[in-house]
């Protein structure tokens, strides 16, 4: 009935977020985005994964 918490490090979590998120904004970056601007998204895309692994969202 209730979902089961993941037992998954959060560091796993993060790191998945960052490579994933880095491969799109990279990509970004190559068509003219600014570097900061994609280093923020990629930023916030892993604290949202951290909060949603932490909190068992998703």
């Amino acid at each position: 009935m209730y979902q089961k918490k993941s037992d998954r490090d959060p560091v796993g979590a993060v790191v998945t977020a960052l490579v994933g998120a880095g491969a799109a904004t990279s990509f970004a970056v190559a068509r003219g985005q600014s570097p900061w601007v994609a280093m923020g998204i990629t930023v916030f895309a892993a604290s949202i994964a951290l909060l949603c692994d932490r909190f068992g969202w998703l």
